[in-house]
This record gives structure tokens, C-alpha cells and sequence, in this order.
């Protein structure tokens, strides 16, 4: 396990609005607002977009990601976490389950989808901490780094 600490800095509160792409809008947002590294919770309505729902094989590589379409209205609700990609700027890695008539479709959001009518998110932002993200050669997933490359 690899880990560092960090303190509580600003918490913002927003309200997406319809048709607001998850998580580019929320990447957008810390961008603008100069957040680094934070926490992400999300809930609301999800009306589109596609969901990552696991690797096809789990054991096959390279990984080939397997994509469920979101069909309509849904409930959501997920958390995240939003640190740097590898080109420095912010990105959110945020997982959410979707429910619609007692059926519920649970993944990653990072293809995207579209908010339905409102969604609210709480960013709490972390300070302290050079936790970034960093393209692990044998997944080729852009995996979280809390250590900021010192290990």
C-alpha cells in the first residue's frame, strides 16, 4: 500500500445542470478554481453516457474495458477522486451506481455521462498531499499515485 496525509482546504458545494458532462464538467470546475487534489461526491439524475462495468476478461491483457449505455433517467449517486492526470491537469477518477425502476447499474463514469434535469456535488479539496495520477505500464490504467512519484 502506498499512502500520504493530507488536510481538509476549501469545500465548494456545486449544482450541475442539465446536460453537464460527468466528470469533464466537474474537471472544469477545479481547473478554473485552482483544485489540485479533492474528494468528490455526486448525486442527482444521470440521462445518458456510457459506464465502465469491468474488464471483458479479467485476466487478459492489455484490459479491454467493457461500456454499458445509460438508458434514460436514472438516480445516482458516487464518489471520486479528482487529482492531476499525467498532463497536470485535474482529473476525476469516479465510480457510481445508477438506479431506474429496482434495477440498479453500478461503475466508472470516465467515458461520460450527461446529467439529467440536476445533479449536486460536494468537492472537498485536499491540501498537503502530491497525489497525482500516472500511467501504470502494465494496465495501462492511469492510476492513482499518492505519493506524488516520492517513494
Amino acid at each position: 500500500m502506498k499512502a500520504s496525509e493530507g488536510r481538509v482546504g476549501r469545500v465548494f458545494v456545486l449544482r450541475l445542470e442539465h446536460g453537464d458532462v460527468v466528470p469533464e464538467c466537474i474537471e472544469r470546475f477545479a481547473g478554473q478554481n485552482g483544485i489540485s487534489v479533492a474528494h468528490v461526491v455526486l448525486i442527482g439524475g444521470i440521462g445518458s453516457g456510457q459506464v465502465v462495468v469491468g474488464p471483458r476478461h479479467s485476466d487478459a491483457r492489455p484490459i479491454e474495458p467493457m461500456l454499458l449505455p445509460v438508458d434514460g433517467a436514472h438516480e445516482v449517486v458516487g464518489v471520486g477522486v479528482l487529482t492531476p492526470g499525467n498532463d497536470g491537469k485535474p482529473m476525476l477518477h469516479i465510480h457510481a451506481a445508477l438506479g431506474r425502476s429496482g434495477g440498479t447499474l453500478t461503475g466508472c463514469l470516465r467515458p461520460g455521462v450527461s446529467t439529467w434535469l440536476v445533479g449536486e456535488a460536494i468537492i472537498h479539496e485536499i491540501l498537503g498531499t502530491n497525489a497525482r495520477r500516472i500511467t501504470d505500464p502494465e494496465s495501462g490504467f492511469v492510476l492513482l499515485d499518492p505519493e506524488g512519484g516520492r517513494h
